[in-house]
């Protein structure tokens, strides 16, 4: 396929980016521009005229973001990719909100850059640039991280936020997935109606179709009045449906019928009722397995996976334990409990630990610690006292590492017991030709294959992996399942 070329305006105010996005477009043969600050580009732009313009967000003069909607009004043809290293989802949706093509957090993959240039370039011609919207929301937002796996939840929320698409995130749990709900609908036009939430799980089965649907009186014993449900509770909201995977079949038939029909029915009713609400479901359970057992309805699922999000578990969140745990210790302080700080020392330990609870165990523990520490500083031997798996931190390794070593004796006992004459440094060349590889391809998979990056969280410099990809003939374009 033809890769389409056109001009590039580049605003940042990071010579050393500029010159890394500068020579890797050109090399895909775009002709490239760059500048430093919102005044310059204001000049820029008339006079080269992009056909796609590159910002970041903090400049030395100004929020790169304020006036991308109305550039994008006076230019429907321009496409601007954001770029920014506050990675907050507040940046996310007000990006997509003013009208960005697409908006990229820092540090950025060079070769994700490249791609959304070239798709920006392929769409220019034939579609109309996003109208603008509202700049939306404040800072005050429940999801809180900053890790990759974080900001491509951040950027699919952006998405969705501005329609009306059912949703249905996925997640252990633990993970928050309902503030994913309330995130979407706190920044959407139906933030002014009522957010409604129901767990599947915490009701009666029996109960479950008059508690969605409502009743009316004399519909069963105790039913001495008519009652809304929650769809009509949520009339012009948001209905949230958490654990949708306990929902019992004959209630799923029902829910499915008012999803085609717009319509709800109370318990002992016989006139339908109009309802107007947009759907989230969640669920921490695998809902295709559960259609193959006969427990799930295959039609509801194609109707609610209209949009699927999935939240990754804490453990899958690389530096996000410490942000979090920060967080939870100034909520705590708001809600009138000591204030108090986490040294980086106990930062670290956490961020060592499984998290088998994930978000929810974390804020339940830094409360837990805000009321037994007597010091104003949270340190690892006050995390020793309180926590069940202190054992297993001891050291400086997770339950992961104790796995490991274990291997890696029985490894070398088998090594020593069947190799005559092996001498101790052929033996350590042997485990490091097993181990390192898989080190090796696993932080490149994490980093999506960016080398600089893989470089960094392994401790060397990018010669040094270079050369030690070259000596295990890894491929680092190639994906660690592929190989």
């Amino acid at each position: 396929m033809t890769r389409l070329t056109g001009k590039i305006l580049v605003v940042d105010d990071d010579p050393a980016i500029c010159v890394v996005i500068s020579e890797a477009l050109k090399r895909q043969g775009h002709i490239v521009r760059t500048v430093g600050s919102i005044e310059e580009r204001r000049v820029a732009l008339p006079a080269f005229a992009p056909d796609v313009l590159i910002t970041d967000v903090m400049l030395p003069d100004g929020d790169g973001l304020d006036d991308v909607g109305a550039m994008l009004l006076d230019e429907p043809d321009l496409k601007v990719i954001i770029l920014s290293a506050q990675n907050t989802l507040n940046t996310a949706v007000r990006a997509t909100g003013q009208g960005a093509f697409e908006y990229l957090p820092k540090p950025f993959d060079l070769n994700e850059l490249s791609r959304a240039v070239a798709e920006a370039m392929s769409v220019r011609s034939s579609s109309h640039a996003p109208e603008p919207g509202e700049e939306g929301a404040s800072e005050e937002l429940p999801l809180i991280g900053r890790s990759p796996q974080m900001q491509e939840v951040y950027r699919t929320i952006a998405r969705v936020v501005g329609n009306d698409l059912n949703i249905l995130v996925l997640g252990e749990s633990g993970t928050g997935k309902e503030l994913v709900a309330e995130a979407i609908h706190s920044l959407g036009p139906r933030r002014a109606q009522p957010f409604v939430a129901i767990n599947m799980a915490a009701i009666p089965r029996e109960l479950i179709e008059a508690e969605l649907f409502g009743y009316e009186r004399g519909a069963f014993t105790g039913a001495v009045s008519r009652s809304a449900g929650k769809f009509e509770q949520a009339e012009g909201g948001t209905l949230f449906l958490d654990e949708i995977g306990d929902m019992p079949m004959d209630a799923q038939t029902r829910l499915l019928r008012v999803l085609q029909s717009g319509e709800v029915t109370t318990v002992g009713g016989t006139r339908p009722v109009r309802v107007n609400v947009r759907i989230i479901a969640a669920t921490n359970q695998d809902l295709p397995n559960l259609i193959a057992d006969g427990r799930f309805r295959e039609d509801l699922f194609y109707r609610l996976n209209v949009v699927p999000i999935r939240l990754p578990s804490l453990r899958e969140r690389a530096g996000d334990v410490p942000l979090l745990a920060r967080h939870f210790l100034d909520q705590a302080a708001s809600g009138g409990l000591p204030r108090k700080l986490l040294s980086e020392e106990a930062a670290n330990l956490l961020d060592l630990y499984d998290w088998p609870g994930n978000v929810r165990e974390l804020q339940n523990l830094m409360k837990r610690l805000t009321v037994l520490t007597r010091d104003q500083e949270i340190q690892v031997q006050h995390l020793r006292q309180v926590l069940t798996f202190a054992e297993s931190l001891g050291g400086q390794t997770g339950t992961g590492a104790v796995e490991l070593r274990e291997a890696a004796r029985r490894w070398s006992r088998e090594q020593l017991a069947v190799g005559a004459g092996l001498n101790a440094s052929e033996l350590h060349d042997r485990l490091l030709a097993v181990i390192e590889p898989v080190l090796l391809g696993e932080t490149l998979a994490a980093m999506d294959g960016n080398q600089i990056r893989a470089a960094a969280t392994l401790g060397m410099n990018r010669n040094t992996l270079r050369k030690k990809l070259t000596h295990y003939d890894i491929d680092p374009a190639m994906p660690l399942r592929e190989r």
